[in-house]
């Protein structure tokens, strides 16, 4: 419901009107007496020793944070630097803080996408609420850039570069502050940050354009990769931002699902539900960082689409350019 409120032409936007209005402007008003109070000095904030680069966003749910992280550390990665990424941990709850993630962690304590991050990457992946915290677990594993996935708002933790992910889609839907919108912040705050990339659709003056690429369909079990079209009588489930976004990429891959099925960001599944859905098709198909949390209990007719974050050459250049200067200002690591 609160969806067709944020992003849809609905009633119930006028309904919900008189109570969340003013909940909406009182949010707006404490986001950013908070913020001043960080830029002002008044609140303590931490300057990590090596650059800080976040990727974030203005709005509530998944716009493409996470495949633009992938990107980001494979790029970095390629030019020999060593980066290292810190993550809330949505969705999971750890046996302690600051928690580095390993191959045998858990995504109930670190979360799917840190775990995504970590097995595509090889990364250093640090999770904990406070942000600061991860980056200082990072540091003695000789990491030379810290990458925050999510975490604008997180003014605690100093930052040298802003890049913003906005859904080239639904764009900021109604463009009122929560709880009667989808925005974290206004829109003007759009006009500090380093970058600006549009995930689909199209993108705006200032704006840099991505797209998400799909690959072959991945077996869970096998690890064997076959195209998404080959499968036949596909189950397919979404636990992201904005399942439909996965569910229009498989119809254009030549996939035509018997059932799709959403659920939400982070959910932790229940096997028992996985697989009772599975029973409805052939083949079940969910995005990678679905995949990362069922891979124990996943069947043999289970797949995974991996989809990787493209840029045009230009833009590419243009931000690693960007990291490349600020991480001269830095001179050699002192973690």
């Amino acid at each position: 419901m609160i969806h067709k409120i944020w992003f849809g032409k609905s009633l119930l936007f006028y309904i919900v009107w008189p109570l969340f209005w003013p909940l909406s402007r009182l949010f707006g008003f404490f986001s950013r007496r908070r913020r001043h109070g960080f830029l002002s000095g008044k609140k303590a904030s931490y300057r990590a020793p090596v650059p800080v680069i976040v990727v974030g966003n203005i709005t509530v749910g998944g716009n493409g944070k996470t495949p633009v992280v992938i990107w980001l550390i494979e790029q970095l990665q390629a030019q020999g630097y060593k980066p290292g990424v810190v993550s809330r941990g949505y969705g999971a709850k750890a046996p302690h803080y600051p928690l580095v993630v390993e191959e045998q962690t858990s995504t109930k304590h670190c979360g799917d996408e840190p775990k995504l991050i970590y097995q595509r990457t090889g990364s250093p992946v640090a999770v904990s609420p406070n942000r600061c915290d991860a980056v200082k677990a990072l540091l003695p594993l000789d990491v030379d850039i810290i990458i925050t996935d999510d975490g604008l708002q997180h003014y605690a933790l100093e930052r040298d570069i802003e890049l913003v992910v906005v859904d080239g889609h639904r764009r900021f839907g109604n463009e009122h502050l929560m709880p009667l919108g989808p925005l974290r912040e206004s829109t003007a705050r759009l006009s500090e940050v380093d970058f600006i990339v549009a995930n689909g659709g199209e993108s705006k003056a200032g704006e840099m354009m991505m797209s998400l690429t799909p690959s072959l369909a991945v077996n869970l079990k096998t690890n064997f990769k076959a195209p998404v079209g080959q499968l036949e009588s596909l189950v397919a489930i979404a636990g992201i931002g904005h399942p439909p976004r996965f569910f229009d990429t498989l119809k254009s891959l030549g996939a035509q699902p018997v059932l799709t099925q959403g659920f939400a960001d982070h959910q932790d599944f229940d096997p028992c539900e996985l697989h009772t859905l599975a029973s409805q098709g052939q083949h079940l198909i969910m995005t990678e960082k679905d995949a990362v949390k069922c891979s124990e209990y996943a069947e043999e007719n289970w797949w995974y689409l991996p989809v990787t974050a493209t840029f045009c050459h230009q833009d590419e250049a243009q931000i690693i350019n960007k990291i490349k200067e600020v991480k001269e200002q830095y001179g050699p690591s002192t973690a």
